[in-house]
């Protein structure tokens, strides 16, 4: 498989690449600085937000992959992100590629029946942009892209730097926690589901979840 992965650098995006190039995928990193992520895999610099460059570096892949942030620079991140995955969208299906797989976030999935975390009393302040901003590019793939083969992924409630340990659920809207209340999962084991997901598509057209 030929994989186009956007956000490549970042503390999941890389580790997507590595479990991708791992296991024998051709990938190609994209990301502002160029660099690449794990020795093997092919570095290029371009802007997600410009579709006409996205659909000339993701002609002839099998997969589009994103790993983009909303923008943390304190702004208001909601219509640059919108905008970015737009501009993903508009650039596989120039390209013909149809199949995109999203990493999503944490505070759109549902602590109760239709209710998501973001709009609970007490979430935190400082991540509420960010899961508005992604909140509209979910609400976006599910109103707007009926074309495309999407998933969008949200990891647990607490994810950074762990062990691949290959012992994870998948869940679908509902936040995933363990007996002890916590969500949380590995960015390595993150990206083995992401990789699982784009070998053996389960959730097509829809957002699913991973935690412990």
């Amino acid at each position: 498989m030929k994989l186009v992965l956007f956000g490549a650098t970042g503390m999941v995006g890389s580790r997507i690449a590595t479990e991708a190039s791992a296991r024998g995928h051709q990938v190609v990193a994209v990301s502002r600085s160029g660099q690449s992520p794990v020795p093997g895999v092919t570095a290029t610099a371009a802007d997600a937000s410009d579709p006409a460059k996205v659909a000339e570096l993701v002609a002839g892949a099998d997969a589009v992959g994103s790993a983009c942030a909303p923008p943390r620079d304190g702004s208001d991140p909601r219509e640059p992100f919108l905008a970015l995955n737009h501009s993903l969208v508009e650039g596989a299906r120039t390209a013909g590629v149809h199949r995109l797989v999203i990493v999503g976030g944490a505070g759109t999935l549902e602590v109760a029946p239709g209710e998501a975390a973001c709009d609970q009393p007490g979430f935190p302040e400082e991540y509420l942009p960010e899961a508005l901003a992604q909140r509209d590019a979910l609400d976006y793939l599910r109103t707007d892209v009926d074309d495309l083969d999407w998933t969008y992924i949200s990891p647990a409630a607490e994810i950074g730097p762990g062990e691949r340990t290959g012992e994870f659920r998948i869940g679908g809207d509902r936040m995933l926690t363990d007996a002890g209340g916590h969500s949380r999962i590995s960015a390595e084991d993150y990206a083995m589901a992401f990789v699982d997901q784009l070998e053996m598509p389960v959730h097509p057209h829809g957002r699913m979840s991973v935690a412990y």
